[in-house]
């Protein structure tokens, strides 16, 4: 007697989404172009988070493409590989470049400053938060800009929404949480990393 197994496993256009294929073991490994197409823009980001300037970030990102391309072969997971190569450059670049890589607007580090793992830690958490932010919804963007980037209160936040004081309070506190349950998910406790 024959029986027939039917597979639960959700069927993934390869050419549609290569990201989702990183998730499927039974799945076809995307080729470097898709991962690139697909990652190029979240990489800049984490890496710009990380080092806080655009040219060195983007020297990072394609630093780690060459490196993932000369072990193409023995990487599995491209995307999480990708991040973790960045955070390794951008360490090394800033234990390189400790009295010239910038900080927070300007601010330099010197030979006094803690060491470049613990600041490599705080970077990395602005960073992802950069990135999450990024993938919100554009009110939720808009609104923790006003609060964040403008330190506009919720009455001055409403008045420029048009949403009531309460409602501005009640989304800025959700979008924190969920942001601050998603670093948590990501494994960053603290500004420290």
């Amino acid at each position: 007697m024959e029986t027939q197994t039917t597979s639960t496993l959700p069927k993934v256009d390869a050419g549609h989404n290569p990201v989702l294929l990183f998730r499927n073991p039974m799945a076809v490994k995307p080729t470097l172009r898709q991962v690139f197409e697909n990652e190029e823009s979240p990489l800049l980001r984490y890496a710009y988070g990380l080092v806080g300037q655009r040219e060195t970030a983007e020297d990072l990102v394609q630093e780690a493409f060459l490196k993932l391309h000369a072990h193409w072969d023995d990487v599995e997971n491209p995307r999480a590989w990708l991040f973790r190569a960045i955070r390794n450059l951008a360490l090394n670049h800033i234990r390189d470049h400790k009295r010239e890589t910038p900080l927070d607007n300007g601010h330099e580090w010197h030979s006094d400053s803690p060491d470049p793992e613990q600041t490599l830690g705080r970077l990395e958490a602005v960073g992802t938060l950069q990135l999450l932010i990024s993938q919100l919804d554009p009110d939720a963007r808009q609104l923790i800009a006003l609060k964040y980037h403008e330190n506009l209160k919720y009455e001055q936040i409403s008045q420029r929404t048009g949403l009531s004081v309460s409602n501005v309070g009640y989304k800025i506190h959700h979008t924190l949480k969920n942001l601050a349950d998603s670093l948590r998910r990501l494994g960053i406790e603290s500004a420290a990393g």
